[in-house]
């Protein structure tokens, strides 16, 4: 096995380096170029649309397949179409301010590709995952090395099939492999490198790229609350929220981690949402629109969730009343109340069909509650008040908002992406994301004219002496 993973290492290694080399020969591709490889990317993905959206369902053992059209493949096509629509003018040189000062001269920053991109993906959403930075990064004119996650192995195979008949591994290459070609994909010198996932492997990802000065884009994730106002009905809080936190069983990085809601109408919350559920999912061990957990791991990791939670004195109560056979990894949504800090669902991401509900007596208590923790992915605000939204918008801090909804933010094409503090840096999406994978160039440019002679020695003499004398006021 040794033997076989340092094999794996060594082409890793090689497959960097033929990119490194590729990049070096022809470093500025030019809109045809990077729009004709877009479009067929594009086509092969549509073609095997329903190859991946069977390799997920086969991954999972049991994934929705509409959560994978609408959690990969829709958003996956739309970051196609939005880039495609939008890079001409993305690409185009911006004229800046010169100024008095330096006139006559122009300036311009020219959005030049940064080289080789590592792209780190997770298991959750694979598909729109891979395909949505890897396009961003093809718009930017880059190589890219797409590290899939080993948690995946049958949509990782569907998607080297799309990516290979598209570019050869100069442009494109996948990469497969377990927890150590991770961390050697890690420590490679990319030109920037992008990592969704959780906040612990974050860090190693971090570490590993200071070593080679590799700027970062960390996804991460943590626990995104939701508010529930004063003013707002349960039963419209309830019907904003809920699809976000069953959505893929809510193993999504913004899906709703816990819920603050006005102590009094804590039961109401829990009532209405139990109704709900049942409407949506009528049962759950053999529905195939609700998904099941990834993997027996992560099942266990929420077992013990709620195990730890129920030892410290917690309630939990399912939304659905069947009984659920452990060997399905189906979970409906664990409504959990009576939670403490000290309890493990509290301290860390859920990510998973859990939903802790906290009592609050005030907004400004909740958003005390908020801020005297790590800074979240996403934070969802349920209120129609103007002034509840414009207190919580400008008394909190996270990577984005939804008001009166929830995860939606993060389709909007045309809107950076991203997180803050524990949740992450830097962003991708929309023309931020085109910028992340590309290093803007200040190009200054003198004519025949050169006004710099006038501040050049000997010193405070004529013109320079007035000069100095007109700006310096």
């Amino acid at each position: 096995m040794s033997t076989q993973i340092e094999q794996q290492k060594q082409q890793l290694a090689h497959t960097f380096t033929q990119q490194k080399n590729a990049f070096s020969e022809a470093p500025f591709s030019s809109f045809t170029e990077r729009k004709t490889a877009l479009l067929k990317l594009k086509k092969a993905v549509l073609n095997e649309q329903q190859a991946l959206i069977d390799a997920v369902d086969e991954d999972y053992n049991g994934r929705s397949n509409q959560d994978t059209i609408i959690g990969d493949i829709l958003p996956a096509i739309s970051h196609f179409n939005y880039t495609l629509k939008k890079l001409k003018k993305w690409m185009k040189p911006q004229r800046r301010h010169v100024g008095l000062l330096l006139a006559p001269a122009s300036v311009k920053v020219h959005y030049q590709p940064k080289g080789v991109i590592g792209i780190i993906v997770p298991w959750n959403f694979p598909i729109v995952l891979a395909f949505a930075p890897l396009v961003t990064s093809i718009a930017a004119g880059n190589r890219v090395m797409l590290k899939l996650s080993e948690f995946t192995p049958k949509t990782n195979q569907v998607i080297k099939q799309i990516v290979s008949n598209v570019f050869s591994e100069k442009q494109v290459a996948i990469i497969e492999g377990e927890a150590d070609i991770a961390a050697e994909f890690s420590s490679l010198p990319f030109d920037h490198m992008l990592f969704t996932g959780s906040t612990g492997v974050g860090h190693h990802v971090m570490r590993a790229a200071a070593k080679n000065l590799t700027p970062v884009t960390l996804e991460l994730g943590g626990k995104s609350p939701v508010i529930v106002a004063p003013d707002i009905s349960i039963e419209i809080a309830v019907e904003r929220l809920i699809y976000g936190k069953c959505l893929n069983a809510g193993q999504i990085c913004v899906s709703p981690d816990y819920v603050l809601c006005p102590r009094e109408k804590i039961q109401q919350f829990i009532e209405v949402y139990k109704r709900r559920f049942t409407e949506m999912y009528s049962s759950v061990s053999n529905n195939t629109d609700y998904g099941n957990i990834i993997n027996q791991r992560q099942f266990d990791r929420l077992q013990g969730l709620l195990s730890d939670a129920q030892q410290k004195g917690a309630t939990i109560i399912s939304s659905s009343n069947e009984t659920i056979a452990d060997t399905s990894r189906k979970m409906p949504t664990q409504l959990v109340t009576n939670v403490t800090d000290d309890m493990l669902l509290m301290q860390d991401e859920i990510f998973g069909p859990i939903l802790p509900i906290i009592g609050y007596s005030s907004i400004n208590d909740a958003i005390e509650y908020i801020n005297s923790r790590a800074r979240p992915l996403a934070l969802y605000l349920m209120s129609f008040d103007n002034n509840t939204q414009k207190t919580v918008l400008t008394h909190t801090h996270s990577g984005g908002v939804c008001v009166n909804d929830t995860i939606l933010h993060v389709a909007a094409d045309d809107a950076p992406f991203g997180g803050i503090g524990a949740s992450g840096m830097g962003n991708y999406h929309g023309k931020e994301g085109f910028e992340t994978f590309s290093h803007a160039k200040t190009v200054f440019s003198r004519g025949w004219v050169n006004t710099g002679k006038l501040v050049q020695p000997p010193y405070g003499k004529g013109l320079s002496k007035l000069m100095l004398k007109f700006f310096l006021r």
